[in-house]
């Protein structure tokens, strides 16, 4: 018979100090920015006619990078926009301006920005229950509407859009997919041509956007 060898292995006590200080510093970390997060105002609906920037800025260290980059004369605002922690940007009447401050934003701070618009008005419809298959997209541009919670207002939005129009989530919450394409100005085309048309439309990132149903078929 051969021993048993038993080896106990002893960490320094600094060591096992500097473990237990950078935990309870994550945990720190973490509840301070939930806690952030739930003192936030909801983000406030652009005007009509005008383009909006909600940066996604989760925390003050991305909050305060975005500030340093902008121009003193911007007003900035940070809120909560779905469950993200975004900072608002708004007061632009074109939205080719609203996308060069998109792109200088990305390039300059690496934060992502979502583009919106308020509609003059909402078209009205009564509800209806919509099927659906999940699937994530690829890699593009998404326009999405919001239909508050009125599934026929996607025959209005398939005139204007002049093809299928599709069912997704995106935050959690269901839109209309107005348009899914790799060509930004025609994403840029979609947003401005449903805003006219006074839709509640916004241009995100589709890969963070999960097809439910490719085309909605009403009755």
């Amino acid at each position: 018979m051969f021993p048993t060898i038993v080896q106990k292995f002893h960490l320094p006590n600094a060591l096992v100090s500097g473990l237990v200080l950078a935990i309870v510093g994550l945990t720190s970390g973490i509840n301070s920015a939930f806690a952030q997060q739930q003192d936030l105002p909801i983000c406030q609906a652009p005007n009509a006619g005008e383009y909006l920037l909600l940066v996604v800025s989760p925390t003050q260290n991305n909050q305060k990078q975005l500030r340093q980059a902008l121009p003193s004369d911007i007003k900035t605002t940070t809120c909560r926009y779905i469950k993200d922690t975004v900072t608002r940007i708004g007061g632009f009447r074109k939205i080719d301006d609203a996308n060069s401050w998109a792109r200088y934003i990305n390039n300059i701070v690496g934060l992502s920005a979502i583009i919106t618009t308020r509609p003059s008005e909402v078209a009205q419809a009564p509800t209806q229950t919509v099927s659906y298959k999940p699937e994530r997209l690829g890699e593009g541009f998404a326009v999405l509407v919001d239909y508050y919670n009125r599934p026929e207002v996607a025959n209005q939005v398939r005139d204007v859009v002049r093809g299928d129009v599709g069912f997704v989530s995106y935050g959690q919450r269901p839109y209309l997919l107005a348009i899914y394409t790799t060509n930004q100005q025609q994403a840029y085309s979609t947003l401005e041509k449903l805003s006219e048309e006074g839709f509640f439309a916004l241009l995100v990132d589709s890969r963070k956007v999960m097809l439910l149903r490719s085309s909605v078929r009403l009755q």
